[in-house]
């Protein structure tokens, strides 16, 4: 069958149409996306500006276009951080299905987290052991870590890339010393629950997904992704640790000079190293293995199992 599965997500609007039949992995057919920025679109109240959800809802609505022009028999339609943290979510949530007749579900920070560690327990397979998982998106970081495909323990902290751009870096650069009480309050955040996680020993494996721990791999070495899904790549604690003061001194245009690194997304390149060097000294991790699939996938899998797809 072909699925649409439409994410709303802090930074993009993604849809992502797929092929899926018994005993396969889900094949990508066509990828649809706009750079939203509804993290960025909120007021001082904490609500979607009226620019953030006009942006929204043409998105939407060429969404489902494109989710009917590709054949699609079902569209899975989701919001994560922004819209859920957002003040106005219900009337957010009420104009677009008005207007557009597309029903976002908005998921709850664990779900989300659960659903990326669904992904990447499928692409690395059992023989990953017991696994840890975190994702930086532009709204919120999510950790999770488990022996199976559900689980054991998953959370969801306001530590996006997006949000930490747009609170503490909205005025350009920061000073030495907020930027030492910025590292401070992420680490003690991250390290609040992390209890919850270690209580188990340390994982066999630990990875990340999404855009903004590619972007850092990319950065500190890793293959682009033109060489395709399949070559293994990871992020490095002590490569970023030396790449930290250098992203500290670079402006907007030598940022977006490194390799990895969209124009739109500079702002938060910084942001997003902060939380991955926490993580990975918070849990003690000498790097992070890149995972290619991530939670539009993890949606797309547990859909296919509701539907008696089985995938090994």
């Amino acid at each position: 069958m072909r699925l649409g599965v439409l994410d709303i997500g802090s930074n993009t609007g993604h849809l992502l149409v797929v092929d899926a039949h018994g005993g396969a992995a889900p094949l990508p057919a066509f990828s649809y996306k706009e750079p939203l920025r509804l993290a960025e679109h909120l007021d001082e109240s904490g609500a979607v500006s009226e620019a953030g959800i006009l942006a929204l809802k043409s998105f939407c609505a060429s969404a489902l276009e494109v989710a009917e022009d590709k054949g699609c028999e079902e569209m899975l339609a989701f919001a994560t951080s922004a819209v859920r943290d957002a003040t106005n979510s219900d009337d957010v949530l009420a104009r677009v299905q008005a207007q557009t007749g597309v029903n976002l579900e908005v998921l709850p920070g664990e779900d989300e987290a659960r659903l990326t560690f669904l992904a990447v327990r499928r692409w690395f397979g059992w023989s990953a052991g017991r696994l840890a998982v975190f994702d930086i998106g532009g709204g919120s970081l999510e950790i999770a870590g488990g022996k199976d495909e559900a689980p054991d323990i998953a959370w969801s902290l306001p530590l996006g890339a997006a949000r930490l751009a747009r609170n503490h870096f909205a005025d350009g650069p920061i000073d030495d010393a907020s930027l030492k009480k910025l590292r401070r309050k992420i680490r003690a955040d991250i390290a609040k629950d992390a209890g919850h996680l270690l209580r188990y020993g340390a994982p066999d494996r630990a990875a990340a997904t999404s855009k903004t721990f590619r972007s850092l791999a990319r950065i500190c070495g890793a293959a682009p992704s033109g060489d395709g899904p399949l070559v293994p790549r990871a992020l490095p604690a002590a490569e970023l640790a030396e790449w930290i003061p250098k992203l500290v001194g670079m402006g907007h245009d030598e940022l977006a000079l490194l390799p990895g690194v969209s124009e739109s997304r500079t702002h938060q390149i910084l942001p997003g190293a902060l939380v991955a060097e926490a993580v990975m000294d918070i849990f003690d991790l000498s790097q992070l293995e890149i995972c290619p699939w991530a939670l539009r996938e993890g949606v797309i899998l547990e859909r296919f199992d509701h539907l008696g797809f089985v995938h090994h």
